[in-house]
């Protein structure tokens, strides 16, 4: 995975969901975390067959560390007064600027009072921003990961003395000969200093092997 485009990004953490009412319209909207088009699409399909009785399932989803694929759906709503004021509310979202892989869908129930393109437009997008401002949120960040192996005699101090210093170990195996960490360090930086930074933090009793980058959840 090359280095080029955004290194980190933010998405939910969690589901969320809130319901508001105006002039007796219910707009109830749910907020999942999805990683591709396919999910998107079903948590929207799941949503249509939880509330088949309401007269709109309008949505929006954004994918990728650099947004790419934006997609949104009026559902029957006068065009352009749900999927895209949905959309610019999840693009905009000041509490998280760059969140993506996140599909909101809010269901309408008509209350028999006609809101018109603007207050449809209103409705949608605080709908929306109401439902990310209870939805907590994490940073995805792109790292590049490191396999040690460690001696058992001080494979427990090490690792601890490692995550002190700021690195993620995403994986621990324990192994016939000894222990086998992986750990994620920002993809910025430079392998060797990173490998130089582990041989001082291990006064040099074990391996490094440089592997490869992934993003990685920072909770």
């Amino acid at each position: 995975m090359g280095l080029s485009g955004p290194t980190s990004y933010r998405v939910p953490a969690a589901s969320g969901e809130h319901e508001i009412e105006i002039k007796r319209s219910r707009f109830l909207c749910a907020v999942r975390r999805v990683e591709t088009e396919e999910e998107a699409r079903a948590t929207i399909a799941e949503r249509r067959r939880a509330f088949h009785d309401a007269r709109h399932t309008c949505s929006a989803f954004l994918l990728g560390p650099r947004r790419d694929v934006a997609r949104s759906s009026d559902d029957g709503e006068p065009a352009g007064t749900a999927g895209a004021p949905m959309l610019d509310a999840l693009s905009r979202f000041h509490g998280a600027p760059d969140l993506s892989d996140t599909v909101a869908v809010v269901t309408r129930w008509f209350g028999g009072i006609l809101l018109g393109a603007g207050g449809l437009t209103r409705a949608y997008a605080q709908c929306v921003a109401e439902t990310l401002e209870r939805t907590p949120i994490l940073t995805r960040e792109l790292r590049r990961r490191y396999e040690l192996r460690l001696g058992y005699g001080v494979a427990g101090r090490l690792e601890t003395e490692i995550r002190g210093a700021g690195m993620a170990v995403t994986e621990t195996e324990h192994l016939p000969d000894g222990v086998r960490l992986v750990l994620a360090v920002a993809a910025a930086e430079p392998p060797d200093a990173v490998a130089a930074r582990i041989d001082a933090l291990t006064s040099g009793r074990c391996d490094v092997t440089v592997a490869d980058t992934a993003w990685v959840d920072l909770r």
